[in-house]
């Protein structure tokens, strides 16, 4: 099983290509669910209202398997898959790579369009840091009050982000914990008594 994944650390705006007179503005978002995705679309159409084409790609998920290309009025394949096909080349996912074009007055053809839109994604990307992030998963636990040190310890042991923490009689917790450490984690409360959890 994968626990592990690469992307960007942060974005990228503003990259610069010019070609025939067109100017090619890159930029790419670490992107995690669809709002942050259709966010950083609307960010980059609000900066650049007078643009002629707002052409992009994403990948998102482990594998990069919920993805798009889109060639926003640019010829079929010229735009958005060159994109897409950079964040394949750097291994990436949770990415989103747009590139804005001025047109310059100078038809560039099919190929030249592929080859200046294949550029612009890849010196936007040659300018992100790549992260390896892992997977991470929120899990939920309920316990006795008096257990409370042998959990928040067990977390702490596995780096565990706790989210949420209601100290009732009957305490609960909420906590980011990284995939790969699920199974130990869960093993060793259902070795606990009176206690309950939900991943």
């Amino acid at each position: 099983m994968q626990f592990e994944y690469k992307t960007i650390e942060k974005s990228v705006e503003n990259t610069l290509l010019k070609e025939k007179g067109s100017k090619f503005i890159g930029f790419a978002y670490p992107v995690n669910n669809e709002e942050e995705l259709k966010n950083a679309l609307e960010k980059v159409r609000t900066e650049h209202p007078k643009a002629t084409h707002h052409c992009y790609a994403f990948r998102m998920g482990l594998n990069g398997e919920n993805y798009r290309a889109n060639d926003d009025g640019e010829p079929s394949g010229s735009a958005g898959l060159p994109i897409y096909n950079q964040l394949l080349a750097h291994e990436i996912t949770n990415v989103l790579v747009i590139s804005v074009r001025y047109y310059g007055g100078t038809k560039l053809g099919v190929s030249g369009l592929v080859k200046a839109y294949k550029e612009s994604a890849k010196i936007t990307l040659e300018e992100a840091n790549i992260a390896i992030k892992e997977l991470e998963t929120d899990i939920e636990i309920q316990f006795n009050f008096n257990q409370q040190n042998t959990i928040f310890t067990l977390l702490s042991k596995f780096d565990a982000k706790i989210l949420n923490f209601d100290s009732q009689e009957k305490a609960s917790i909420i906590a980011r914990i990284k995939l790969k450490n699920k199974e130990y984690i869960t093993e060793t409360l259902e070795n606990m008594q009176f206690v309950e959890y939900r991943v």
